[in-house]
């Protein structure tokens, strides 16, 4: 499995509305009169039809397969308006890398993160949701929104290899 690629759990969250995400985006844009061009079409199907945290950089190689004069500072900016316009969510994992996904709170999801291989689970958890409200509610707190991630090392990582103790990297 690549570095940063996403997998699901046997009990797979629920998938993003993308009609409702792309209506929100619509009315975003129209509210704040920014134009809707052929290359940021492009980059917004593209990253619609990704089902992984994704970077800039990988979103860029999949767009420029289709269109090569798309440039790394337009995807950047599609990308920052996605965020801004709240249908997308950025993901820092530790990594120094930028990830992206449709972010939809009817479908929401936390992250589990191998720190050998980089895969990312992501997994629904009804009781830490309810345990996430019981401490808020203790405290006053309103909670706005929120995200769960737990790293550590997958099990794939674990299995012993040649030379090397599970969970441990091999010695140089």
């Amino acid at each position: 499995m690549k570095s940063g690629e996403t997998t699901k759990t046997q009990a797979k969250p629920r998938q993003p509305d993308q009609d409702r995400l792309r209506h929100d985006l619509n009315d975003y844009m129209l509210k704040r009169g920014l134009r809707s061009t052929e290359q940021r079409r492009l980059i917004i199907d593209t990253f619609f039809d990704q089902h992984e945290h994704i970077t800039i950089d990988s979103l860029l190689k999949l767009v420029r397969a289709v269109d090569a004069r798309v440039g790394y500072a337009t995807v950047y900016r599609t990308m920052k308006l996605l965020s801004e316009s709240g249908v997308v969510q950025e993901h820092k994992f530790g990594d120094g890398f930028t990830r992206y996904e449709l972010s939809d709170e009817e479908a929401h999801h936390d992250h589990l993160v191998c720190l050998e291989c980089g895969k990312i689970i992501e997994f629904e958890e009804p009781q830490i949701e309810v345990l996430q409200d019981k401490v808020a509610k203790r405290y006053g707190f309103v909670v706005r929104a929120h995200k769960h991630e737990m790293y550590g090392i997958c099990a794939d990582c674990q299995k012993p290899k040649a030379g090397r103790t599970p969970g441990r990297a091999p010695r140089g």
